[in-house]
């Protein structure tokens, strides 16, 4: 049982980016842009270059896979950030490297 607690506190916590620094990213161009919501929040809105995969598909990870390149880096964002943060453990599980968009969405809205 001591395991178990000693391996959950280890583990590290994911990178993440705020909205406005991904503003600035996005400007330069290039960015492997992951949108987890599902397609009724997405006809809400949503970034211009994101790729939307639904967190909830059976198959998530594996289109993921598929859809990036593992040699840059993936910025994930979801509606306020709890998809976008399991997502993204899940993908640096993979051997990606992901950047958590903190506040997700809703955030973006209210920035830009």
């Amino acid at each position: 049982m001591s395991f178990f607690f000693f391996h959950c506190t280890a583990q590290e916590e994911v990178k993440s980016i705020s909205t406005i620094e991904l503003k600035v990213l996005l400007e330069k161009g290039n960015v492997q842009l992951l949108d987890v919501r599902t397609p009724k929040e997405v006809k809400e809105g949503f970034i211009d270059t994101a790729f939307l995969i639904n967190y909830f598909d059976t198959n998530f990870t594996n289109k993921v896979v598929q859809t990036f390149d593992k040699r840059k880096p993936v910025y994930v964002y979801c509606r306020s950030g709890n998809r976008s943060g399991k997502s993204a453990r899940i993908l640096e599980e993979k051997g990606f490297e992901v950047y958590n968009v903190l506040g997700g969405y809703q955030q973006w809205r209210k920035e830009n």
